[in-house]
């Protein structure tokens, strides 16, 4: 089993200024849960005078979006990008060994590894090989996400890579109990938890009042209809087709924002909803997406956080979401939203339906839910962050036989790519 670990032992954002490799299997332009928290990260290390490398997956358009940002530079720290290929327009970087160069030469006290698989596993194997202490975040569960994409064959295999990949850091962060008890049985150690920060400024009840919000929601439910809402990636796994079981709701308007592989087929599934669809957002139009709804909706059933149910307590929403998986930490049913089975038919159209019928009651959740995430802030998560950085260099790079047998795997893995 699993042993948990405790970060507060070290005081927060403790000891001199030091460099941190960050590598990820996803970043900008991808947007996605795993970009938004490795911004974030990168943020607050520069907040807190840390040092930072940026190891990436080159990207498909990526030539385009230099042109309007700084050349391979993010918030002032150098950015590396591995060859990648793409799959399901999602960049999948390969175990190539210029990582290795890479590492050796960026000085890194620590490596952060954001959702490793191919490239992450390669850079923790590396990073042991050099004496770094790693720390793993498990963000994507990437054998669910085989499965739901017709993949089911190979689902086992990647789960019993995802734990052997999490068994060669020196510490894994798992964002929620229920991954954390899931790591525990496929025998991770040393499994930490680490949940994710939300922006309560941008994020905010407020934003509702405001001329564009209240004309957003005028042009989307011009009768005063409840306006329930999807936000988050449109892809297999998301499960958005579970939206389906409002049709022939009265007095319901659905929105979804996001943008992926599934939006067309989702235009056509939910074409008996009229949803109204506004693609990829960010910033203040992400927020302002937020502030129109009145019930956040979310749909998928193997979420190992749910980023968005935060964004959305932020907002002062009242949220639906399976009782399964990260939601089961973030939200309390009867208090700020509703749990449904995803396995039972129409669960998720009941718990919809009592927020629908009772309009103080879904103010009453939404209010709960901001109180409950006001001092989630990425500050204090970051916070949290570096002293789970503290604890895994206390603990030090993984024994040499696991970093050994992790060669061994990567070496097969890079082979067959």
């Amino acid at each position: 089993m699993g042993r948990a670990m405790n970060a507060r032992s070290v005081e927060r954002g403790a000891g001199s200024p030091r460099t941190v490799a960050v590598v990820t299997e996803s970043f900008l332009p991808t947007l996605n849960g795993v970009t938004t928290s490795v911004i974030a990260v990168l943020e607050h290390l520069r907040r807190r005078g840390h040092r930072a490398v940026v190891i990436a997956p080159d990207t498909p358009g990526l030539a385009a979006w230099r042109s309007r940002s700084e050349q391979e530079r993010y918030l002032g720290f150098d950015v590396h990008r591995i060859p990648a290929v793409a799959y399901r327009q999602f960049p999948v970087a390969l175990p190539h060994p210029v990582l290795d160069t890479i590492l050796a030469a960026s000085g890194a006290d620590v490596l952060h590894a954001a959702s490793p698989f191919l490239l992450g596993g390669r850079a923790i194997t590396a990073a042991g090989r050099l004496g770094i202490p790693s720390v793993a975040v498990f963000q994507t569960d990437v054998a669910g996400f085989a499965r739901r994409n017709g993949l089911s064959a190979a689902a086992p295999l990647v789960r019993r890579v995802l734990g052997r990949i999490h068994a060669g850091a020196s510490l894994t962060l798992a964002p929620s109990s229920a991954t954390a008890a899931m790591l525990a049985e496929e025998g991770v150690p040393r499994v930490a938890r680490w949940g994710r920060g939300v922006d309560t400024t941008l994020f905010h009840p407020d934003r509702r009042s405001s001329a564009h919000v209240r004309a957003l929601r005028r042009r989307t439910a011009p009768r005063g209809e409840t306006i329930v809402g999807y936000v988050g990636r449109l892809a297999p796994e998301k499960e958005v087709e579970r939206l389906a079981e409002l049709g022939g709701m009265p007095g319901i308007r659905v929105v979804v924002a996001g943008g992926g592989p599934s939006r067309a087929l989702l235009e056509r599934r939910l074409r008996h909803l009229d949803v109204t669809f506004t693609g990829p957002l960010r910033g203040d139009a992400l927020a302002d997406a937020y502030a129109m709804l009145d019930v956040f909706v979310h749909t998928g059933a193997a979420e190992t956080f749910g980023q968005t149910l935060q964004e959305a307590h932020a907002a002062g929403l009242p949220v639906v979401a399976p009782a399964s998986g990260g939601p089961l930490d973030l939200v309390a049913p009867g208090l700020d939203g509703e749990l449904y089975d995803p396995d039972a038919p129409l669960a998720l159209r009941s718990a919809v339906a009592r927020l629908h019928a009772d309009r103080g009651l879904a103010e009453r959740m939404g209010s709960a839910g901001r109180l409950r995430v006001e001092g989630t802030t990425w500050e204090s998560v970051g916070d949290e962050l570096l002293a789970h950085h503290e604890t895994a260099r206390t603990i030090g790079a993984p024994p040499a036989a696991t970093r050994t047998a992790r060669a061994g795997w990567h070496e097969k893995v890079g082979a067959r790519t």
